[in-house]
């Protein structure tokens, strides 16, 4: 080992790692205003469109974050699929659009090419005063009880850097995770090997997403990028070939081969590489003050758009906990990570195995994707954070549910929405009845800006910035709650509800507030 320079500087969370998932942390967490340094291995980001489907609950996460106007408008719904069958070419809607909803404001799957992903997280990061270091690669990794020290080659220059925690998002070969010596299992498989890429086409509408799924080798498709002239192409490869040539006259020699279709022409491509069908999830999440997110805790196949959306997730779910462990709260909090995310990656890689299994027997997976796909009903119920009732009516909230949108009022802001209430980085309690209401009122909870209280009004009279009015009674139509009702909802910083209570709900919140933060309500 190289010897290395003193430490120069010390950090609350040092990130390794710079796709989607080490950015959404980095972002996170920057807002909070905690000291980060986030690092890449790699000289500079990454160029191509790869994890190209956005979920509507992670275009939920991104506008808790800001960002969501500028993802919308870096991409565009995705095309109907156009299946070319010999002479036919049959259009339908593999991804099924969905009309846009008070409690679902982001409906539908969102196409964007991941260096866009990236770009807009990036450019929120500089807006919070940090930047990504690249040319940076790790090389050991120590800890003790108080803080993990980590060995950094800087463009050949070695240092030495300390942080209370560290994050390894840095895919699926992660160093982080080798060197804490955490199994992956899994498969990797040579069926299902594809070359990937962006590339031009000429030739070829841009009105749907092409699919020749009969064609001589296997599965071939070519999806338009929006607000570009690139098209991404999948090419299915033969088992047996084991480094096929990535040239452009060799993409096009390929394509021929492949669909006969020599009016069409693939020529001046951004980015080509060979995808080999992964499917691993790590024995464990966490290694004392080391945590690891992202495509270095779970691979999956491309199928279904879920695995940048998951570490996205993973992302939003660990920032709040080190953000309170950081703050002084029990360090418990962040056993949790795993206990919740683990299980969501699991069910993730069964999804999107199914998927490509289907792409793998050159067939169509599945006529529409679905609610399955777009996330939102990951829960979090069985969590030992999550406290409260199962759902009061049939088909409604629990506790552990995501949070859903409502559109409402406020006699400072105007016109709002939940979202607006749920958005900064902090625990929001809304407050249903009027003797729910007065409670609060009288209660005046101070929580060191951990939490915002909002009483839930029909009767629109009231000045306080703390009222939002439900002028046409959607939130409780939405919450489940009825009439008068006193109830309330503890909704966590990453918008899932953390804990319901009616009756004794006072001294219920002030706990688990207590328990979960480490600062008491008084």
């Amino acid at each position: 080992m190289k010897e290395s320079k003193p430490v120069i500087e010390h950090y609350d969370v040092i990130i390794v790692g710079a796709g989607p998932t080490g950015l959404t942390l980095a972002c996170d967490l920057a807002r909070r205003g905690l000291k980060i340094r986030i690092i890449d291995a790699s000289s500079e980001a990454f160029k191509g469109s790869r994890g190209k489907g956005i979920q509507p609950r992670t275009l939920e996460v991104f506008d808790n974050l800001g960002i969501a106007e500028p993802i919308l408008r870096a991409g565009d719904k995705y095309s109907p699929m156009g299946i070319h069958l010999s002479f036919l070419k049959i259009k339908w809607r593999m991804i099924k659009l969905h009309k846009k909803t008070p409690e679902v404001p982001y409906p539908n799957t969102w196409l964007v090419p991941q260096w866009r992903t990236e770009e807009v997280l990036r450019n929120r990061l500089n807006e919070l005063g940090h930047s990504i270091e690249y040319n940076a690669r790790v090389f050991s990794i120590e800890q003790d009880e108080t803080d993990v020290s980590i060995q950094v080659n800087f463009n050949g220059e070695y240092t030495t850097l300390r942080s209370r925690y560290l994050v390894g998002a840095d895919g699926g070969k992660s160093f982080v995770r080798k060197n804490l010596g955490v199994n992956f299992s899994g498969v990797t498989s040579q069926e299902g090997r594809m070359i990937v890429g962006d590339i031009r086409v000429d030739g070829l509408s841009r009105d749907c997403w092409h699919v020749w799924p009969k064609s001589k080798g296997g599965l071939v498709g070519l999806c338009p990028i929006p607000h570009s002239d690139l098209f991404q192409l999948m090419m299915k490869l033969p088992t047996s070939e084991e480094n096929p040539e990535l040239s452009e006259a060799a993409i096009q020699a390929r394509w021929i081969a492949s669909t006969g279709l020599k009016n069409i022409r693939l020529h001046n491509p951004a980015w080509l590489s060979v995808f080999r069908p992964n499917v691993r999830l790590v024995e464990k999440y966490r290694v004392g003050r080391v945590f690891l997110a992202g495509d270095a805790a779970h691979i999956h196949t491309p199928a279904g758009a879920q695995g940048l959306n998951t570490g996205v997730q993973d992302a939003f779910n660990l920032g709040w906990k080190l953000a309170l462990a950081l703050g002084g709260a029990p360090e418990s909090i962040l056993d949790t990570y795993e206990e919740e995310r683990k299980p969501v990656a699991a069910g993730v890689l069964k999804l999107s195995s199914e998927r490509f299994k289907s792409i793998g027997e050159n067939r169509i997976s599945k006529p529409t994707r679905g609610d399955e796909e777009r996330q939102l009903l990951l829960n979090y119920r069985s969590s030992s954070i999550t406290k409260g009732p199962g759902p009061l009516r049939k088909n409604k909230l629990a506790a552990g549910d995501r949070a859903p949108d409502a559109i409402c009022s406020n006699r400072i802001s105007g016109r709002t929405s939940l979202f607006d209430a749920f958005r900064g980085g902090h625990f929001t309690l809304l407050v249903f009845g009027s003797h729910a209401t007065n409670k609060i009122r009288a209660a005046n909870w101070q929580s060191n800006n951990l939490m915002k209280v909002f009483s839930i009004e029909r009767d629109t009279s009231s000045n306080d910035s703390n009222v939002l009015f439900d002028d046409s009674g959607k939130i409780q139509k939405t919450y489940g709650v009825t009439g008068n009702e006193s109830i309330t909802f503890l909704v966590r910083p990453d918008g899932y509800i953390a804990h319901m209570a009616t009756g004794e709900w006072r001294k219920e919140i002030q706990c688990y507030f207590t328990d979960i933060t480490g600062y008491p309500l008084t």
